[in-house]
This record gives C-alpha cells, sequence and structure tokens, in this order.
C-alpha cells in the first residue's frame, strides 16, 4: 500500500493551492497563524511545508522536521526560510519566480508615474479640501531613459513596458547578455555610466552581498542631479538614510519604496520626507498573483513529493516531472556507482568527475552528477541525499567535475565515475540493460559484470586455481549463503577481483577470516 504524503499550508494562501494537493491524492492541512513553537511542534508529521512570507523556516524548526522534503515558497523571496539549513538538511526549497513578476512589474511601472505626477501628494491636497493646482508641476516619461538594476524576470517586463511608453531604457546585469540586451531593445551598460544617464533607477535583483547597499551613499552621489527612484524588488539594496539626505538636499527629486530594509517598516528615517512615497510590500500583492504563485507552488510541490521532478528549486538542479522517469533508472546506477567507490575507498577522496557517453550523453547530467554525490557521501553521512550532497562534498574539499561525451563506445549508454585519491585515479563504470536495469561493468580497470544489489562482498586476491573454492567453503562455514558470484581479472596469474552477492550482512569476523585466506589482498564488505 503506498504510504501517504503529507503537505501542511502554514501561511495564508488561495484555496486553490489545497485543491491541487488533494486531487492529486496528498493529504494537506491548512493550518495559517501557527506560532514557532506550534509550528516546531507538528512539522515532524508532514513531507512538504508550503509557505508565503509570513512562516520563517528557520534552523530549529527544521531541525525538528524529520520527515520534511521540501518547503515551497508561493511568491519569489525565499529570505524567510534559511536555505544552508535546508540544505544540510536535505530538503528542497523552491519558490515561484514567474508567478508574481507581471504583477510586480507593473507596481514598478505604477510607483514610476506616481513620483513623476507627485500623485499621492495631490490626492492628500487635494481631499484636504485645497485646490493646488500650480504646486504640482510633473515630469513626463515620454523620451527620459530609465535605469534598470537587474534585467531578469521582472526587470524585462519593465523594460518591455517602459519602451511602450517610448522610454529609453538603460540596464546593469552582469547576467546579462548582449544578444539577450539586443532581443529586448536595451542598452547594457556598467553601473557607473547608468547612475549617470537614468532619470528614473528601478531595481530588480536579488539582496546578495555584492547587491547590498548597490545604491549606497557614494553611488547615490553619481545619479543625475533630479532622479527618481523606485525599488519594489528587496530592502537592503538602498542606503535609507543616504536617500534620506539626497531627497533632502534636492538632488534625488523622488524615490518610491514597496520594501525596505526592515519589515513591517512601522519607522524609516524617509518617512515624511517631502517627495518619498511608500507602499508595504505590495508589488504581488494583486488578486491574479495571489492565484498564480497558489497554482505554481502547489503543483511543484506536487511533482516532487509524487514524480521527482524539480522546478525553480533553490538549491538543487531542476528535473521537470517528464525527465524524473527517464531519468530515474541512469539516477540509480549513478547513486550505486558512487555508493560502490565511496564504500571500498573509504576517506581517501579527493576529486570526483562524473562522466556520461553515448545515449547518457543526451540526458539532463545534473541530477546523474547528484545521484553520485548521493552515493558517495552516503559513505560520511546517514542523511545524505540529491540536495545536500553537493553541499557535503564542497564541505569536505572535494573537487566535482562532470565531463560529457558524444563518442559512442563499447555500450550504447555508460555512466563512469573517476574518483581521485592519495594513489592516483579510481574508476567505476556502468550501463543499463535494456534502458532499465543497471549494471556495473567496469571496476578500477577490471572488466566485470554485476549488479549491484543488496548485501555483496568486494574481494581482491591474486589469481590462482582453487581461490573459489575456498572462498565458497568460508563462506558456507561462517553460515553465510552466495546469491551470484562475479569475477574479473587484470590477466591470468595476475590481480582478480571477486563481487559476492550474499544473503544477510556480513559479520567483522568474518571479513576477518575472508583477509586470511591465501592470495586475498582486500576485503570490504558492501551494502547497497
Amino acid at each position: 500500500m503506498p504510504m501517504t504524503v503529507r503537505v501542511l499550508i502554514s501561511d495564508k494562501m488561495d484555496p486553490r493551492a489545497a485543491a491541487i494537493f488533494r486531487d492529486r491524492g496528498i493529504e494537506v492541512d491548512e493550518r495559517p497563524g501557527l506560532t514557532p513553537e506550534e509550528l516546531k511542534s507538528i512539522i515532524g508529521d508532514y513531507d512538504g511545508l508550503a509557505i508565503r512570507s509570513a512562516t520563517k523556516v528557520t534552523k530549529p524548526i527544521l531541525e525538528a522536521a524529520t520527515n520534511l522534503k521540501v518547503v515551497g515558497r508561493a511568491g519569489i523571496g525565499v529570505d524567510n526560510v534559511d536555505i544552508p539549513a535546508a540544505t544540510a538538511r536535505g530538503v528542497v526549497v523552491m519558490n515561484t519566480p514567474f508567478g508574481n513578476s507581471i504583477t510586480t512589474a507593473e507596481h514598478a511601472i505604477a510607483l514610476m508615474f506616481a513620483l513623476a505626477r507627485q500623485l499621492p501628494e495631490a490626492d492628500a491636497s487635494t481631499q484636504a479640501g485645497k485646490w493646488e493646482k500650480n504646486r504640482f508641476m510633473g515630469v513626463e516619461v515620454t523620451g527620459k531613459t530609465i535605469g534598470l538594476i537587474g534585467a531578469g524576470n521582472i526587470g524585462s517586463i519593465v523594460a518591455t513596458r517602459a519602451l511602450g511608453l517610448r522610454m529609453k531604457v538603460a540596464a546593469y546585469d552582469p547576467f546579462l547578455t548582449p544578444e539577450r540586451a539586443v532581443e529586448l531593445g536595451v542598452d547594457k551598460v556598467e553601473l557607473d555610466e547608468l547612475l549617470r544617464r537614468a532619470d528614473f533607477i528601478t531595481l530588480h535583483t536579488p539582496l546578495t552581498d555584492q547587491t547590498r547597499n548597490i545604491l549606497s551613499r557614494e553611488n547615490l552621489a553619481k545619479t543625475k542631479k533630479g532622479v527618481r527612484i523606485v525599488n519594489c524588488a528587496r530592502g537592503g539594496l538602498i542606503d535609507e538614510q543616504a536617500l534620506k539626505e539626497a531627497l533632502d538636499s534636492g538632488h534625488v527629486a523622488g524615490a518610491a519604496l514597496d520594501v525596505f530594509e526592515t519589515e513591517p517598516a512601522t519607522a524609516s528615517p524617509l518617512f515624511g520626507t517631502p517627495g518619498f512615497i511608500s507602499t508595504p510590500h505590495l508589488g504581488a500583492s494583486t488578486s491574479e498573483a495571489q492565484v498564480n504563485v497558489a497554482i505554481q507552488v502547489a503543483e511543484q510541490m506536487s511533482d516532487y513529493l509524487l514524480l521527482g521532478g524539480v522546478t525553480n528549486a533553490i538549491n538543487m538542479p531542476s528535473l521537470s516531472a517528464e525527465e524524473a522517469p527517464r531519468l530515474r533508472p541512469y539516477m540509480a546506477l549513478a547513486e550505486n556507482l558512487g555508493k560502490l567507490a565511496g564504500q571500498i575507498l573509504g576517506e581517501d577522496v579527493r576529486s570526483v568527475a562524473v562522466e556520461v557517453e553515448g545515449a547518457a550523453a543526451a540526458l539532463n547530467q545534473k541530477p546523474i552528477t547528484g545521484a553520485v554525490l548521493a552515493g558517495l557521501m552516503g559513505t560520511y553521512s546517514q542523511t545524505v541525499n540529491m540536495v545536500n550532497a553537493p553541499f557535503l562534498a564542497k564541505e569536505r574539499g572535494l573537487d566535482v567535475k562532470e565531463v560529457r561525451h558524444d563518442r559512442e563506445g563499447d555500450y550504447h549508454t555508460l555512466v563512469a565515475v573517476e574518483v581521485g585519491t592519495s594513489h592516483g585515479v579510481r574508476r567505476v563504470a556502468g550501463t543499463l540493460f535494456g534502458n532499465k536495469a543497471p549494471r556495473l561493468v567496469e571496476m578500477f580497470g577490471v572488466e566485470v559484470e554485476a549488479e549491484l544489489t543488496g548485501s555483496m562482498i568486494y574481494i581482491v586476491n591474486t589469481d590462482a586455481p582453487g581461490f573459489i573454492g575456498k572462498l565458497g567453503t568460508a563462506l558456507g562455514e561462517a553460515g553465510i549463503n552466495i546469491a551470484t558470484f562475479n569475477l574479473g581479472r587484470r590477466a591470468a596469474g595476475g590481480e582478480a577481483v571477486a563481487l559476492v552477492a550474499v544473503d544477510g550482512d556480513v559479520p567483522p569476523a568474518v571479513v576477518g577470516t575472508l583477509s586470511k585466506l591465501e592470495g586475498v589482498r582486500e576485503v570490504v564488505p558492501l551494502r547497497f
């Protein structure tokens, strides 16, 4: 009987999210407003956690989430999730970067117009019974230059809207290619040039160590006198005290912030400053966006929990629900190759190279590499999976490389793992029989055909007559039944290897007995 999959929705979310979970056979509880203590006390019962911005997924919460596999954020920002802690525990963190892109971009355009025509001040004045027509002299946006700091999903939408308003668009984004800039119709520039040229500046970048205070006091001083600034991205991108001073001096003609360094922003040096407009983080607050992100997060989480598909993950390569079934046998092969190398080589691992060729070379290699690392790092951690395996490998200082070969080799498809050790490079490789059954075909330079399954024994010995009989006798006397016996050798009379599948575990005493057999150089019990 299939195991029950359970998801908790801990923030207020459109009811269509819960409906999608239920339609796909997932049990869902909707409990918005939980305190951190309440969430911590129940989170261990759930496989998935769907949130918006209110729930804080902290390290203590994650430590209590013993069954948690995925956190889904209905929205873009994941500031409320401890990503390193989630990764270390093997929990996938997803967001929905496209569900509210249009809404946020439109809010930035709306704030730009509000600044250009002083709409909030004019509204307040008029409703106060005044008729100060001459006081509110605005500016046109037509023909003006808008400078985009960030030209990703939202920034590119702002660019198209601005071009439709007959504005000139300059964009600063280190990841914007010249080809994409031409496609968008924007002028790709460095930050200093943008600051010098722009009549309006809008920010559309995440908050990172590189972008924090990107509009610092120094950079604000580089802007054109009379510039107007809009931020609907993240608080912390602008030095708020420096912005106030620039507004007070008149160097900056106006600023509109939807986001603040500290939220909820119940106090700010900017409040009450002439030329300043604020909204309470409304960038994603439209009915359409709320529906879109709720539907998307439910679909993404369901795909992962039921099919293994990974979409819009922050801490794991993408793997579509359509790709997952095709990649599953390759990932099983890759994980077993990693387990084989890890169990035999132990702590003596310096680097890992994952090679694919033949049919495997046409596939998404990231999940295959992730599976290799999950198998390899399982030697060092009992809670390793594809999410935290790269994290653990990085912690250990392992150099990880991916190699793709277009050539056709002896097998129609091949996955190989080369592990660098203090004694040189050791290689294992495998293929799929019938495109679904993983098989080991090479182990440390020796051709061998074996299914990696259950409990096995790896033995290196000098090739000599009678050895197999002695080995079988020793296992029989220990009460261990042989399931399969796989052999390979470099040359007659040279080094030989055996992979013996047995029923049940292999006690240390039996390993000791086998190690004393004449000609035996190495014995390692394996578990798959």
